[in-house]
């Protein structure tokens, strides 16, 4: 594993896109003309490639391809219907329709009348879909059959509610027939967006409870546009990226998305990521990139060796997540040129990207940054007898922060308390203000930096941010636990961190491992059901009534250590024993998550 990236890295880094140089440097012009009060837009970019290219194809699926042309076009319908309802600048619409061009229609259309998108995750369901609908304060619903049927079954109070599939469902206005009847001229409206104005929200865990709705710009959007479409992955018009993400995540939204309207190329979705399928579909798609995260990665390499794993026109990759003892193995096996693996939050105002092909690392960041030292058990930096914080040593994990700046702009959440949490201030000298990322990280030289760990009360599991807070309130509400105390534990071969719970049940309950599983599973995504719990007869807790979690990271699920009853969840989602033999086929990677 590379600790560090040196002066030669870089040479020889830059001299292997020595070709691609002009158009790294349009896109780092694009960076430095990028200003949040310039009238510029998604909306007006959209335009500008179906009147230059309008029979390029813009977004394929396994069914559909439409051309720019076609995306204008239905993203105008949109917005004219919209308008047509009384929606304006400013407004926020909450979409649920699934990874489907009309969700790109309908992000377009109504970025275009000023207003936001609010992208509700398909996994969401009860109490949290709920609460998304309502933090978002959305003044419209439009919704695909799935996610509408989520909507009525968690009673949410919810807008005007609009249903662009047939067939008809009560309480729900017929979406396609306003879009049928709506007029395809771009509306007047587009030309009077600013960079500066959000264009939608990404829902988040953030570092503790419920979702938050992260506030994406145009500005950031541009940024990621430039940034990552034209300095490192240079799309050309009519080439394909092919991504297996969800469209509410900003790895599929902003960084995929943004990587194709850089230049007029093509999205590929499929509905969701499939191992076995992938490189079907890479080379279906004639795709030249892809889209990741590191979960992605490890689920194709422990897949059997395909014929088309070689033989397809990939040259680069963009995600984040790629472990580092993974990487060259992903590299190799799959003969893929570049890694553009980078690092972001999606409420974050810095982002680090792998410009110089450079192995091992979650890239570089021209802008102001900090690794700080971090007091694991203070949960919080750490500061000296002048209350400043303390830049550890090139190599040594340290806390990531990002100084808040006119350039480098914290948007932050719908939540304006929310949005302060996330914030540091008087780290280096009075009055200075900084964004607290979460994460720890290790600076490699030169301005990049590798991602460690993540801290507070989220952790990372199949791709997600898992929120402990959401997870201990569906616990809670099982039929005879009383306290639930959740946290992320470490599994041979897998990303991230396994959910485990450490439940304490009510006097003269028993554990009941059936309806648990049942409830947890009618109650939580399924990347936030705990893969392993652990029943005590009491949770210790701090003297300010935090309960403590660091004993509890560190034994895991080792019957040896814990010295308590343990369940691991098995395939097909019930909870079993854990024991001596169990851990062992764990550790062996016998048994898989």
């Amino acid at each position: 594993m590379s600790e560090s990236v040196t002066l030669p890295d870089l040479v020889r880094g830059l001299a292997s896109q020595a070709a691609s140089t002009p158009r790294m440097a349009r896109g780092m012009l694009r960076l430095a003309t990028n200003r949040p009060w310039r009238r510029q837009s998604i909306g007006r970019l959209v335009e500008h490639h179906a009147q230059r290219r309008g029979d390029t194809p813009a977004v394929l699926t396994h069914d559909a391809a439409w051309t720019y042309a076609q995306l204008n076009a239905q993203a105008n319908r949109v917005a004219h219907a919209l308008t047509a309802a009384g929606i304006e600048s400013g407004d926020v619409i909450a979409l649920g329709l699934g990874n489907r061009p009309e969700t790109l229609a309908a992000v377009v259309g109504i970025v275009k009348l000023g207003a936001v998108a609010a992208l509700l995750p398909s996994s969401q369901r009860g109490a949290t879909l709920a609460h998304s609908l309502d933090v978002s304060k959305a003044r419209l619903l439009l919704c695909d059959a799935d996610m509408a049927a989520a909507v009525d079954d968690a009673g949410a109070d919810t807008p005007t509610r609009w249903l662009w599939d047939k067939p008809a469902r009560d309480g729900w206005d017929d979406a396609a027939a306003r879009f049928d009847r709506a007029a395809t001229s771009n509306p007047p409206t587009t030309r009077a967006v600013r960079l500066e104005q959000p264009c939608y929200y990404i829902f988040t865990s953030g570092t503790t409870g419920l979702p938050k709705a992260s506030v994406m710009t145009h500005y950031r959007f541009y940024a990621a546009m430039a940034g990552l479409g034209d300095t490192v992955l240079r799309l050309d018009a009519g080439e394909v990226l092919y991504c297996p993400l969800p469209l509410y995540h900003n790895n599929a939204l902003t960084v995929s998305w943004g990587a194709v309207l850089a230049s007029g190329a093509a999205l590929a979705l499929v509905p969701k990521f499939s191992a076995s399928r992938f490189w079907d579909d890479i080379v279906r798609f004639r795709a030249v990139a892809f889209c990741y995260i590191g979960e992605l990665c490890r689920y194709l390499l422990n897949q059997p060796a395909h014929k088309h794993e070689r033989d397809h026109a990939v040259r680069v990759a963009v995600g984040n997540g790629l472990r580092p003892d993974l990487w060259d193995a992903f590299k190799h096996r799959f003969g893929i040129e570049r890694i553009a693996e980078f690092y972001g939050a999606s409420e974050g105002n810095l982002a680090f990207i792998n410009a110089f092909n450079q192995d091992k690392t979650a890239g570089y960041c021209p802008m102001p940054f900090a690794v700080v030292e971090f007091d694991a058990d203070a949960a919080a930096p750490v500061r000296d007898a002048k209350g400043r914080m303390q830049r550890v040593a090139t190599g040594e994990p340290g806390l990531l922060i990002a100084e808040v700046t006119n350039t480098a702009r914290f948007d932050g959440y719908t939540d304006a308390e929310a949005s302060e949490k996330k914030l540091l201030r008087d780290c280096f000298k009075a009055g200075d203000c900084w964004f607290n990322s979460g994460d720890l990280v290790r600076e490699q030289g030169w301005k990049h930096i590798q991602f460690v760990d993540r801290l507070g009360d989220t952790f990372r599991w199949k791709g997600e941010n898992v929120s402990t807070t959401e997870v201990e309130g569906a616990l809670t509400a099982c039929d005879g636990v009383e306290e639930a105390v959740v946290y992320g534990v470490e599994v041979p071969g897998c990303d991230g961190r396994a959910g485990m719970a450490a439940i304490t049940l009510e006097a003269g309950a028993e554990f009941d491992a059936k309806a648990i599983a049942e409830h947890l599973q009618a109650s939580l995504p399924p990347y936030a059901v705990p893969v392993f719990l652990r029943q005590r007869a009491a949770q210790e807790a701090t003297a300010t009534f935090k309960y403590r979690k660091t004993e509890l990271k560190a034994q895991g699920f080792d019957p040896a250590a814990c010295g308590e009853p343990l369940w691991f969840r098995a395939a097909g989602g019930s909870y079993h024993k854990l024991g001596p033999g169990s851990f062992t086929k764990i550790q062996n990677q016998d048994i898989n998550f």
